[in-house]
């Protein structure tokens, strides 16, 4: 019995001692990808950096410099991931293969992503919008200024602040209104008015408030127009012009005024009414 636990352990000596160099070179592996791993990223850093640099000094389009940014960054990490494997024996010949193995079904869950980078081709080509443009897309009625255009995805920060990323195939594939390409923005401020309201005095009330307005743009002359004859009132658009940047504060203060003026003036503001007459 003695004799069989010694050889037992003898073996097992030997097993161990053989595990010994294998951990060592997998050790040895593992500090390597990891000085692999933390000089990858500062290279790949250094290359956007630069990039972006050379790109503005040229005074490329933002967008322009954040699409390619972000392709030298998801190339810089992929090549990275190939370095890295290779350290533990994965050649670059073997990744292939598997994805070309793959590729089918690759393919299909990749549709929409493939679909999204040919939006943002698409965009950065054609520039139906650009950094610091206020957009709509029409298809799912979202809007707001572009912050970024990145591979796959555009996002937008609302009037309230909300971040919104939409993809760029949805964007490529949808009408957009973009509407502060011409430097303009027409504000129309709708308001009804009583029917025994004096109309023609409501006019000049509403024409006083849209030239007082200090955001609105002196190059364009305001107008007030009658927009509609309601149900219970008569539909007065006052409308004017102003750069993009002040649009929400004009359309305020003159929704507020339009209210105080007439107020003041005495002319009523229209709201659903019904008369119910009783025999």
């Amino acid at each position: 019995m003695a004799t069989v636990e010694v050889q037992e352990l003898s073996l097992l000596e030997n097993y161990l001692k053989g595990l010994i160099p294998g951990f060592i070179s997998f050790a040895l592996n593992v500090i390597a990808a990891v000085l692999v791993y933390l000089i990858g990223v500062r290279v790949i850093r250094w290359m956007r950096r630069l990039m972006g640099k050379s790109l503005r000094r040229h005074n490329v389009d933002e967008g322009v410099c954040q699409f390619l940014d972000a392709i030298v960054k998801v190339g810089g990490y992929f090549l990275l991931i190939l370095m890295i494997l290779g350290l533990f024996g994965v050649t670059t010949a073997s990744v292939v293969a598997v994805l070309g193995s793959a590729g089918l079904t690759l393919g299909f869950a990749l549709q929409g992503s493939l679909s999204n980078f040919a939006g943002g081709v698409l965009i950065l080509l054609l520039k139906p919008f650009g950094i610091g443009d206020y957009i709509i897309e029409e298809g799912g009625k979202k809007e707001g200024t572009v912050q970024e255009i990145s591979i796959f995805y555009t996002t937008l920060l609302t009037a309230d602040h909300r971040m919104v990323v939409i993809p760029n195939g949805m964007l490529a594939n949808n009408s957009i209104t973009n509407l502060t390409k011409s430097g303009i923005r027409r504000l129309d401020v709708k308001v009804g008015i009583t029917y025994d309201a004096d109309m023609k005095k409501a006019k000049q009330v509403l024409l006083q408030v849209a030239k007082n307005c200090e955001r609105r743009l002196m190059s364009e002359e305001p107008v007030v127009l009658v927009d509609e004859l309601a149900d219970s009132s008569v539909n007065l658009i006052v409308r004017l012009w102003t750069d993009p940047d002040n649009y929400w504060d004009a359309r305020s203060e003159v929704t507020e005024q339009v209210k105080l003026s007439l107020d003041e003036a005495g002319i009523e503001i229209a709201f659903p009414q019904l008369d119910v007459h009783v025999r």
